[in-house]
């Protein structure tokens, strides 16, 4: 369970900088995923409950399969609207960072971010916190950063202000950065979250079958291309690999959340231990997304040669390069990990 936060400094300070903003920027990292996407909307949520302007201004769009979410339809995104985001930046008297570590994290965003005149909160569950901002809350042990956004809000005493709307947001952020609650969710206390969410009233059970068994045809088809013809398995070093360009997601229409969990399903097969998702984006680099059962740890693949990071189970980064430098630089790298795979029995 996560340490009380309650007597924090850096909560004392939080409660400072939110009652005297008028205009809040709620931002998280590029290509946001559900965690970033919900934690940001329910802080949004909560920053007008209070009266405040909230304003959710990410880097780029929400993925598709999150549209279900109240909110997301109201998102800034800056690569949609870049003087807008710009102008919010600029304006706020409050900028709140949510699941994201460094600022190059927020790629395109970073220039308004660093250049915001406004006091800067970091709330985030990755390791190694960049000190840009003024009040920073990292809890690495949290699962996901909307777990340890609900459990901020309690120790401002702001858990009453989380309505309906708010639980289903952090719901999903929990749910989508543990797999549906199979990795990384051995914590008593998220459960005892879960409990306290559900007394708002929404629906769990829809939520799992929008993210996880909702799908357009042509997601289908392409995560079935992936599989068939992308997939490698590297049995010396039981782990997979999986690729695709920018050429084949257009064949297939991909948009933004298509390949969502596409990472897991590698490691359906007994034999694998990691798994290994490179995916060539149109700005110019490859994001990384690795999963991994048991103990051995993607996130040090990640921080080590993919400038990112995450947790042992669960963690990804980006490759400023081509597809298949990023491949060649992960295939000379596996025998590294080999150290990490678990004994085979006898």
């Amino acid at each position: 369970m996560l340490e009380p936060l309650n007597n924090l400094p850096e909560i004392a300070r939080l409660r400072e900088l939110i009652d005297r903003a008028k205009e809040i920027v709620i931002t998280c990292h590029v290509s946001p995923d559900g965690d970033a996407i919900g934690s940001s909307l329910a802080m949004q949520r909560v920053m007008s409950r209070l009266k405040k302007i909230a304003w959710v201004v990410t880097p780029d769009l929400a993925p598709r399969s999150l549209g279900f979410l109240p909110g997301v339809h109201d998102i800034i995104a800056a690569s949609q609207k870049p003087a807008r985001a710009r102008e919010l930046m600029a304006r706020a008297d409050l900028v709140v960072c949510l699941d994201f570590n460094a600022i190059m994290r927020v790629d395109k965003l970073g220039d308004s971010l660093r250049t915001s005149p406004a006091p800067k909160v970091l709330i985030d569950h990755h390791l190694y916190p960049e000190s840009f901002a003024e009040v920073i809350i990292s809890r690495p042990e949290a699962s996901s950063t909307c777990y340890l956004l609900y459990n901020v809000l309690c120790a401002l005493g702001m858990d009453s202000l989380i309505d309906r709307e708010a639980a289903e947001c952090i719901y999903t952020g929990m749910m989508t950065d543990t797999g549906g609650f199979t990795y990384n969710s051995n914590d008593p206390g998220l459960y005892l979250v879960i409990a306290a969410l559900l007394e708002r009233g929404f629906d769990k059970d829809r939520i799992y079958k929008l993210v996880f068994d909702t799908s357009s045809e042509t997601r289908l088809r392409l995560c079935g291309y992936a599989l068939y013809k992308k997939m490698m398995v590297f049995p010396e070093h039981r782990a997979a690999l999986i690729t695709l360009s920018c050429e084949e997601l257009a064949e297939f229409n991909y948009c933004k959340g298509d390949t969502e969990s596409l990472v897991n399903r590698p490691l359906a097969m007994p034999g694998v231990v990691w798994s290994v998702f490179l995916r060539e984006d149109e700005h110019g680099f490859v994001k990384v997304s690795t999963r991994s059962k048991g103990h051995f740890p993607v996130n040090k693949v990640c921080e080590r040669h993919f400038g990112g990071g995450g947790h042992e189970n669960a963690a990804g980064g980006e490759f400023y390069g081509s597809l298949d430098e990023a491949v060649a630089v992960l295939l000379e790298a596996m025998p590294e990990y080999d150290r990490y795979l678990p004994k085979s029995k006898k």
